[in-house]
């Protein structure tokens, strides 16, 4: 009987110590694009994904798409949140990435001073940078680029290959080398040209920070800007939390993830900054696209 006690004694001590012991805090090693951290969202996103799981710390890294592919590939990161197409493809080619998904898309747009010295309002993207172009070339247009290997600046340089044009060099056209609120920053000070992802334009106008800059430019396939996902593999780079980075992964496509991203941002700019991908028809064929596949 004694020895009965004795057990029972010392099973309620252990049980007691795991009680009090705090689970182990997760960490997750997410690598974004900047588009999507500035504008709030990525933190959005966790936030909510943290209510469940309140011992997961999420750890951003904010920076343009391809340094943000460039660090998952050395291990620095479980997954990424990227824009890029033409660059995530040699990475999944590579099999540094798995598990792709498409979970939101807005677009491009061409932004300048109100009085347009290229008279590039309303036309059709290629035709407005060539407008820059030449007007750039006369002294009397500038051109702020982001120069930081990121997806927007992955996509101005297309336009202007789209162009048959390379602006590289010339003294009108700034590579600034920055995120992109930066860069629409300096644009905005210059009274020059840039391209942005929609969504940044929107909160830092509500913010009254660029008041300077007008969207110009906004139609046109080739200025689609598609979000992806991927988890970094842990078969080709060690020490990856596959498991909470594909538990984010699926939060952030499920329906509750895909709420807040069509509601972001109504209450404070008054409209969405990015479109969900559920439900949407066809990304994944304009993502191959855009991809060059």
């Amino acid at each position: 009987m004694l020895l009965v006690l004795l057990l029972l004694t010392a099973l309620i001590g252990v049980s007691g110590l795991y009680l009090l012991s705090p689970p182990r805090t997760r960490v997750l090693r997410v690598a974004t694009t900047t588009s999507l951290y500035a504008t709030g969202l990525l933190e959005a996103l966790a936030g909510e994904f943290r209510r469940e799981r309140p011992h997961v710390v999420v750890q951003f890294i904010a920076v343009g798409s391809g340094e943000a592919l460039e660090r998952a590939s050395r291990g620095d990161a479980d997954m990424v949140f990227v824009h890029a197409p033409s660059l995530e493809r040699r990475y999944v080619e590579e099999g540094v990435l798995v598990e792709h998904r498409i979970f939101a898309y807005n677009y491009f747009v061409l932004v300048g001073h109100p009085e347009d010295p290229a008279g590039a309002r309303g036309l059709d993207p290629v035709a407005a940078f060539r407008r820059i172009f030449e007007t750039g070339g006369r002294g009397d247009a500038v051109f702020v680029s982001r120069g930081d290997n990121s997806g927007t600046h992955s996509r101005e340089l297309f336009l202007w290959s789209l162009a048959g044009l390379d602006p590289r060099g010339r003294p009108w056209y700034l590579e600034a080398g920055a995120g992109m609120s930066k860069t629409l920053l300096i644009a905005n000070e210059r009274g020059a040209y840039t391209l942005t992802d929609i969504g940044t334009y929107l909160k830092l106008r509500a913010e009254g920070r660029v008041p300077n800059l007008e969207v110009l430019v906004d139609r046109g396939e080739v200025l689609a800007n598609v979000y992806s996902i991927y988890i970094v593999n842990p078969a080709r780079v060690p020490g990856v939390n596959y498991a909470l980075a594909r538990e984010f992964a699926e939060f952030a496509t499920s329906e509750r993830g895909q709420a807040i991203v069509g509601s972001y941002g109504v209450e404070e700019v008054g409209t969405s900054l990015f479109y969900p991908a559920l439900g949407t028809e066809g990304l994944e064929e304009l993502w191959a696209k855009l991809a060059g596949g």
